[in-house]
């Protein structure tokens, strides 16, 4: 049980890739200009985390060391175009806002990353877990950057949000603040590393302030 324990803490807070490790940041900071944004990219993540690190996990016993890299990326590149598949067919304007940033999932450093130092390693139940901790914590980071920069670029939380949940999800959309201008660099790359590092730098704080306690 404590096994499990730990796998949420690490996957949600101690090692969470995006804060910690620093991978997966071209997406991360890419699409990050919205709530609907992140959260797209955040599910198509996690769905990728769980699928490719159980199956690893399954077959790891059956796969040759000196080809399992090849492998590893062989097997996220098919659950990523079940991701492009299931995208096209019922959220095509997200994937298109989402652009090149879904198949790149293949390449993020992140998902190969808990293949190798986890799956290859473990057991499927607790590989299939580690996914969906990494998973959701890189999606926490996605929403709440993308929280900050929605806000403060455009005064807004949840736009287009009819995107994922259709006539529903229209009604979700806020404006925050009324006649706002927006601030332009929110919504620009260099906005995108500020927000981050100051997310970093607060979960830093909190970290050292509970040392200290």
């Amino acid at each position: 049980m404590q096994d499990y324990i730990k796998i949420v803490k690490n996957g949600l807070w101690g090692n969470n890739q995006a804060l910690v490790a620093l991978l997966g940041l071209c997406p991360l900071l890419a699409v990050t200009n919205n709530i609907v944004n992140a959260i797209g990219l955040g599910l198509a993540t996690t769905f990728v985390l769980v699928a490719s690190n159980t199956t690893i996990s399954i077959f790891r016993n059956n796969i040759r060391r000196e080809i399992r890299i090849p492998v590893f990326v062989l097997l996220i590149a098919s659950f990523v175009t079940i991701v492009e598949l299931a995208m096209q067919s019922y959220f095509y304007d997200l994937y298109l806002i989402l652009g090149i940033f879904v198949p790149l999932i293949v390449t993020n450093c992140a998902i190969l990353g808990r293949a190798e130092a986890f799956a290859s390693k473990n057991t499927w139940g607790k590989s299939a877990l580690d996914g969906l901790m990494m998973g959701l914590g890189f999606s926490i980071v996605l929403i709440v950057l993308g929280a900050m920069r929605e806000l403060l670029g455009s005064g807004t939380l949840f736009a287009q949000s009819s995107l994922l949940l259709g006539d529903f999800g229209a009604a979700l959309s806020v404006k925050v603040f009324e006649n706002y201008q927006g601030t332009l660099l929110a919504i620009l790359p260099p906005g995108a590393f500020i927000g981050l590092g100051l997310i970093v730098a607060l979960k830093n704080w909190i970290n050292a302030r509970v040392q200290q306690s």
